[in-house]
């Protein structure tokens, strides 16, 4: 039997995908029902959303800090651009990575082996001594993080039922949105203690958290994915091995096969341009933006950056009631359209020189909050819902692995270049991210498929016509009603016969 029949075999569609009682034992010993045991490993396995977003949170303030300051001596703009930016770097490369991982060894594992990694290097930025110290750690933080966030999502979309598949993936960005306010918060509560545990034990805490998430994924506290059993070949051990000796250019060739090629690439364009919408310029420079709107005082800005975590919180808190029953292409399409022209706006107001009046900055300020939130409740949640829905079985985690490495890269480029960005030009940035924000919404409207209510796998029989194919068909139709037969189509009997004289 060669590796072709194999993969026909393992990719076969599957009678049952629902997790079986004997996959949840250590939550089946607490007699949960089914649905509560799908919501408590969605729920341990979103501590990896927050502690992505906690560092997202809390390391903007942190170079901020008149301690950390003490300790590393004066931050330029492009040391600070360089400190939060740098666990980016090997994030992405080690996103790239995962998917194959992932593959090869399960989803609980990638995770729980990321979330290890992190810790460590959690734990080495948090007690660093210099600046060599400090970016070794967040560049080795940046690897395990890699692993385990290109991995979060496609878990859980492969675990949850479809019809509570939205509220479940909603439920990873409600720890996201709750990592970010609780860095604000912490980095307001320790930035007057007046040593350096102000902000070593942000990171102290950082590597805490990573721990009980890798404790959780290697105790079995959360299930293998039934569709990656099926994937790496339980089917009999034959298949599981010729799956192992795949080589990563056949996955790359797959991704890029034909009738695939489309649904890859638009997942990585939607997570490239989640990223150039602003919203990480937004959440790491959060006190750097309020304080440039006039907040000066740097307690008054960690606050309104606080303040921003808790309307996060807020705006997914309402959005997870709703998101089993909200189409895709809505929100992003409408979240698109909110959040670009915030950031004109915000764009217009700084090139006109309306910010230098009381009215324009808090203008800005309200502006800001308008934007995240927006960000928030449509972008955040849908786009990362529709990356792994509209991938295949046998793409599905290269090409979501793929994707978030084009994010981390695009992510590491707006925040390392955001500050140097504000320093030439205080309206360039708005004016950037506005664009390319109107620009993803007119894209989806013409590409984007509804994914809504379709399970995994009748989503492959969906996906072969986009709405733009739908729309020129309906629009040709339209116009040979309006126009009439063309002559080809009428019998030649029935053509008019012309008479033309000498």
């Amino acid at each position: 039997m060669n590796i072709e029949t194999l993969q026909v075999q393992v990719h076969a569609p599957h009678p049952r995908f629902r997790l079986s009682s004997d996959t949840f034992r250590p939550l089946r010993a607490l007699k949960l029902d089914p649905i509560s045991q799908y919501f408590w490993c969605t729920l341990f396995t979103a501590l990896g959303g927050f502690l992505w977003e906690y560092d997202t949170g809390s390391i903007g303030p942190i170079t901020l800090m008149p301690d950390f300051e003490a300790q590393f001596g004066p931050i330029s703009a492009t040391i600070q651009g360089l400190i939060v930016s740098c666990i980016l770097i090997t994030a992405s490369i080690a996103a790239f990575a995962a998917g194959t991982l992932a593959d090869r060894f399960s989803r609980i594992y990638n995770i729980g082996t990321g979330a290890i990694i992190f810790a460590a290097g959690s734990a080495i930025a948090g007690g660093a001594f210099s600046l060599g110290q400090l970016f070794a750690g967040r560049c080795l933080a940046g690897i395990g993080e890699g692993l385990f966030t290109s991995v979060l999502t496609v878990y859980v979309t492969e675990i949850a039922p479809t019809a509570r598949r939205g509220r479940l993936i909603t439920m990873t960005q409600l720890f996201n949105v709750l990592g970010i306010a609780s860095g604000y918060f912490i980095c307001y509560g320790t930035v007057k203690v007046g040593s350096s545990f102000s902000w070593r034990f942000p990171l102290a805490m950082q590597a805490f958290v990573s721990s009980v998430l890798a404790l959780g994924m290697f105790s079995g506290m959360c299930p293998h994915s039934p569709r990656w059993l099926m994937h790496t070949g339980r089917l009999d051990e034959a298949a599981a091995s010729a799956q192992k000796g795949l080589p990563w250019y056949r996955k790359v060739k797959d991704m890029f096969a034909r009738g695939v090629a489309g649904r890859t690439m638009l997942g990585v364009f939607l997570m490239a341009m989640q990223q150039l919408s602003g919203i990480d310029a937004v959440l790491y420079y959060a006190p750097v933006l309020f304080a440039q709107a006039g907040l000066s005082q740097t307690e008054a800005s960690f606050l309104a950056s606080g303040v921003s975590g808790l309307l996060y919180i807020a705006a997914v808190v309402i959005v997870q009631m709703f998101a089993d029953h909200w189409n895709r292409r809505s929100p992003i399409i409408g979240g698109g359209l909110v959040i670009g022209t915030t950031m004109l706006l915000m764009g217009i107001l700084y090139a006109s020189g309306a910010s230098s009046v009381p009215v324009g900055r808090w203008t800005i300020i309200v502006l800001i909050y308008v934007f995240a939130v927006g960000f928030i409740s449509t972008w955040a949640v849908t786009i990362r819902i529709v990356v792994a829905e509209v991938q295949p079985i046998k793409t599905r985690n290269a090409a979501s692995s793929l994707s978030q490495c084009v994010s981390w890269a695009v992510n590491w480029t707006i925040a390392f270049s955001t500050p140097l960005f504000l320093a030439r030009s205080a309206s360039g940035p708005y004016f950037l991210f506005g664009i390319c924000s109107l620009l993803t919404a007119a894209v989806c409207w013409a590409f984007q498929p509804e994914t809504k209510g379709l399970s995994l796998e009748d989503l492959d029989r969906e996906l072969m016509d986009t709405p733009w194919r739908k729309a020129m068909a309906k629009l040709k139709r339209r116009t040979s009603a309006a126009v009439g037969p063309s002559e080809a189509d009428i019998p030649l009997q029935e053509l008019p016969t012309r008479r033309y004289e000498a």
